[in-house]
């Protein structure tokens, strides 16, 4: 494809995504009709400039590369630099069809298709790990959500046999207390991880792939498990300028001796939200953590806790309504138009790298247009 041809076919998706900006996004109540408009044109020209620059840094093999690690505290442990990365594909591939991409069609079409040969070839056939150059369970939750998304967008059967091999390994891997860790069958557990195989479990479910209720019954308790309930944590208690404990929030772990964050927080939210857990009132709590935290998460803007945190309180705040999503997605919006680059990236410099927090802003910002089948209520 020519680069004139590309950006022709980028203009043509520029233009549809303004018609269902329009039909999606009506200007707030005693806006004047065009701010709402104007507002969106300038949201999907940052969102085109990011998928180019995604498209422009995809690898001949489908992947987008990354600093391959595992969190430790409050840093990121490299273990190695540029490589295939299989999270940071997944969210790449997600983003683009967070746009109305699939594969093989739209703009992007090719792009999607070429990551989705990529995780797909990296599906063991035995076990069912999705995993190259030493990526963890994280990015096998995250591979299993794309590969559930391109499932239910496209209906291709090759992809569906993947995934369902990739749900089964985190079936099996399911620890005595309903949740997971960094690798498949440990012992340990942790919300954040319990949280991404949820919600990849809940994706697959939806789309007719073979999950045990039981399973996700169980993952869904031991979130609810997480939850500051009691009085004694209703305050903050000021660790740093990061982690708190404060009534409302989701710990990391379930012990009593541990932390919560926006992050968790949000995790915890959007996980209960996709499972279909809406009437707990206790949530509200939870909400107002995230708005009452948001300027601390904001000091962060370049950390993947800044990245997986929102990722996960668009979510939550898309599902909870207004005046929740209205006041946090303008927000949001805000910030990462001014974060952007000239280029068209995000900037991640602890963590994965650029690729990881331009994915995960391009995903943020086209929630409101609902193409993800994950955002169905």
């Amino acid at each position: 494809m020519t680069r004139r041809a590309g950006a022709t076919k980028s203009l043509a998706a520029l233009g549809v995504l303004l018609l269902a900006a329009a039909a999606r996004a009506p200007a707030a109540a005693g806006e004047a009709p065009g701010a709402a408009a104007a507002a969106d044109l300038e949201t999907l020209r940052a969102v085109e400039r990011g998928l180019r620059w995604l498209a422009d840094r995809q690898n001949k093999d489908g992947s987008w590369s990354g600093a391959i690690g595992f969190k430790l505290n409050k840093d990121y442990k490299i273990e190695s630099v540029d490589k295939p990365h299989v999270g940071v594909t997944a969210l790449a591939g997600i983003a683009f069809l967070a746009g109305g991409h699939l594969p093989g069609r739209g703009a992007y079409g090719e792009n999607i298709e070429r990551a989705t040969e990529f995780i797909t070839g990296c599906v063991d056939e035995t076990s069912g790990f999705i995993a190259r150059n030493g990526t963890r369970m994280y990015s096998h939750a995250f591979a299993t959500l794309y590969l559930a998304e391109v499932a239910g967008m496209s209906q291709r059967a090759d992809v569906r046999g993947k995934l369902q091999r990739a749900v089964d390994l985190i079936v099996k891997s399911q620890n005595q207390y309903g949740s997971w860790r960094y690798e498949p069958f440990a012992v340990e557990s942790d919300m954040s991880i319990t949280v991404c195989q949820l919600m990849a479990l809940r994706a697959a479910r939806n789309i007719g792939i073979k999950v045990p209720r039981t399973t996700i019954d169980r993952a869904v308790n031991y979130v609810r498990g997480s939850y500051v309930a009691s009085d004694e944590y209703d305050f903050f208690l000021m660790r740093d300028d990061y982690y708190f404990l404060l009534r409302g929030s989701f710990k990391y772990q379930k012990q009593e001796d541990t932390r919560s964050s926006f992050a968790l927080t949000a995790a915890g939210i959007a996980s209960l939200y996709n499972a279909g857990v809406y009437s707990d009132d206790r949530l509200r709590d939870s909400l107002e953590i995230l708005e009452q935290t948001y300027d601390r998460m904001s000091r962060r803007s370049t950390h993947y806790f800044y990245w997986y945190g929102h990722y996960y309180a668009v979510q939550a705040m898309y599902v909870a309504g207004d005046p929740w999503w209205s006041r946090y997605y303008e927000r949001i919006r805000r910030d990462l138009l001014a974060a952007q680059h000239r280029d068209g990236n995000w900037e991640n410099d602890i963590g994965p790298g650029d690729a990881f927090g331009t994915a995960v802003a391009a995903i943020i910002l086209q929630v409101p247009y609902a193409y993800l089948p994950i955002l169905q209520r």
